[in-house]
């Protein structure tokens, strides 16, 4: 067993003071000491795959990024550990504990990831150490995780059996006040059949997008959209990951990058991870404009119907605790939303009501996903720079 910060202290020398994740009793002291310090920052976030994708936002932002959660939601990761970390190589360190450990007396919904959470760990090629429960060997550890991830450009896990630190209490308080009530701005105007195309929209908003916008473009139509429209390095382009893109964009916002951050999101990309609506609301970052494009469809799959016609995405983000929230779907209000949001502290959420279809001849981006990754990370170095 290990002090909570003989772990921390360690982390700092090797450059991590961001941290993220979702509580596990075996985490309770490592948690509540990273609660409690004056030189480390936790988020918590309302879902494990959330947890990486903030990390991930973070990691790109030039913070080095540790998420904790335990392996009961080593499965709600895969998705992003897979088509965000792994295609995008973005190495962030992960401490995964270890419930339904053989011989441990265990809840049985634990059972069966206990038996499988360093195999699935070695399936999508993360490499891991069990947590260190000796003091001597933590920067041992952290030498080799760094190893592995300078090499791999990959994320690297502990794997934290039951008491490997001792106990830390939680005397701070943490609620936080729910924001006064907004009033939802505007109405859709226009009839079904009378909607502009996607394509029309997204030229409006890139046309409004300042030069020190960080653009992070949701996976599918979208992000193909905006790279055929106006590829830059400052545009984010989510290939996978579906629905964690506002989760990137917080991770960016928290790691304190200057200048606005744009999610270009999509009605089921958003449906998808709901819960990000309410810590976006919560931690509040000041400089997020999240605009969700909605034709009411999966249009990338084939245009199957989701179900955002009776989701009230505004009304939501509203009671989330976003800054303000906005549905348009003419050019006149669209460019008017953009307008008024910008400057002002948020975040804010811009709902776009628009027609299915695309182009039939929509390319894809032809540059690598690594390559995306190290020139946006460029980008946010001078940004930060400036």
């Amino acid at each position: 067993m290990i002090k909570a910060s003989t772990f921390t202290d360690t982390a700092k020398e090797f450059g991590y003071d961001f941290y993220c994740g979702v509580p596990c009793s075996f985490l309770k002291p490592l948690i509540n000491h990273t609660l409690q310090s004056d030189d480390i920052e936790y988020f918590a976030a309302s879902n494990e795959g959330e947890a990486i994708a903030v990390g991930a936002g973070a990691q790109l932002a030039g913070r080095k990024s540790i998420v904790m959660f335990q392996n009961a939601g080593l499965g709600n990761t895969v998705n992003p550990l897979t088509s965000l970390c792994f295609t995008f190589r973005i190495p962030i360190l992960l401490v995964v504990t270890l419930r339904g450990e053989v011989g441990l007396g265990d809840e049985p919904q634990h059972e069966l990831m206990g038996l499988i959470t360093t195999d699935l760990l070695d399936t999508m090629k993360i490499g891991w150490e069990w947590f260190p429960t000796e003091t001597e060997k933590v920067s041992l550890l952290f030498e080799k995780a760094k190893n592995h991830m300078n090499q791999t450009g990959l994320p690297f896990a502990f794997v934290m059996r039951k008491s490997s630190v001792g106990s830390v209490p939680l005397t701070k308080t943490f609620l936080k006040a729910p924001r006064p009530g907004i009033t939802v701005n505007g109405q859709f105007q226009l009839k079904v059949d009378q909607r502009k195309d996607r394509m029309e929209a997204l030229r409006f908003i890139t046309a409004a997008t300042h030069e020190s916008d960080a653009v992070i473009a949701t996976t599918g139509k979208i992000g193909r959209e905006v790279f055929s429209i106006n590829d830059k390095n400052s545009n984010f382009y989510m290939v996978g990951s579906m629905g964690l893109a506002s989760a990137l964009g917080l991770g960016l916002s928290l790691a304190r990058t200057s200048g606005r951050t744009v999610i270009l999101d999509g009605d089921g990309a958003l449906l998808m991870h709901m819960g990000s609506l309410g810590t976006l609301g919560y931690y509040g970052p000041s400089g997020i404009v999240h605009i969700v494009i909605d034709n009411e469809t999966y249009e990338s799959t084939g245009g199957q119907f989701s179900v955002s016609s009776t989701v009230d995405f505004c009304s939501v983000a509203a009671a989330c605790g976003y800054a303000s929230a906005w549905r348009v779907d003419t050019e006149t209000a669209i460019k008017d939303a953009l307008d008024k949001t910008s400057g002002v502290i948020g975040p804010h959420l811009i709902h776009i009501k628009v027609a299915g279809g695309s182009a039939v001849s929509l390319g894809r981006p032809n540059i690598k996903p690594t390559q995306i990754a190290e020139r946006f990370r460029k980008f946010l170095r001078q940004r930060i720079a400036n």
